[in-house]
């Protein structure tokens, strides 16, 4: 496996990842309605806005493995809600169910760490849904919980947890 730069051909393996890693971190955290509407088009059309939209102040890498095949990948960058004190921000970052705990997981977390470094960022944060088992993941990499919301995915009401990491620690 390797991580590089995301380009603008990985859109689709980006949306198949995307959708699929939904699908079985969500299962019964989410409805079920919500998870099998989720499409590729859709993902597919997402994925195409961001890259339209540039991302000169965010950065998306995927793990690819010898074949070329997209099985992880995130995207980060500037902090969407700066009123916490974090100057940068994990958007996402999902793994294909089949190579989730073999360490790729804490490979592309580490990427971004330094993709932030060469940006002057000192300190980052990230939005996990509070029953996803990836929250322990994120505080075992040294993420402190600073924040937390209630937000509405389909009819469900869910609460979401920000954790962050400062300028003075390690991740």
């Amino acid at each position: 496996m390797r991580i590089r730069l995301a380009i603008e051909k990985d859109i689709e393996g980006i949306a198949h990842v995307h959708m699929e890693s939904w699908r079985s971190t969500y299962q019964g955290i989410i409805s079920e309605s919500v998870l099998s509407n989720l499409t590729m088009e859709g993902r597919i059309k997402k994925w195409a806005q961001i890259f339209e939209r540039g991302h000169s102040d965010s950065v998306i890498y995927v793990l690819e493995d010898e074949d070329g095949t997209i099985n992880g990948f995130f995207h980060g960058g500037k902090s969407r809600q700066p009123e916490l004190g974090y100057d940068a921000e994990l958007y996402t970052i999902y793994l294909l169910e089949e190579v989730q705990g073999l360490g790729y997981g804490r490979q592309l977390f580490d990427t971004f760490v330094d993709a932030l470094k060469q940006w002057d960022y000192s300190s980052f944060m990230v939005w996990v849904l509070e029953d996803n088992p990836s929250l322990h993941f994120y505080k075992k990499l040294g993420g402190q919980v600073i924040a937390s919301k209630e937000i509405k995915i389909g009819e469900d009401r869910l609460t979401e947890v920000a954790l962050g990491w400062g300028k003075d620690e390690e991740a």
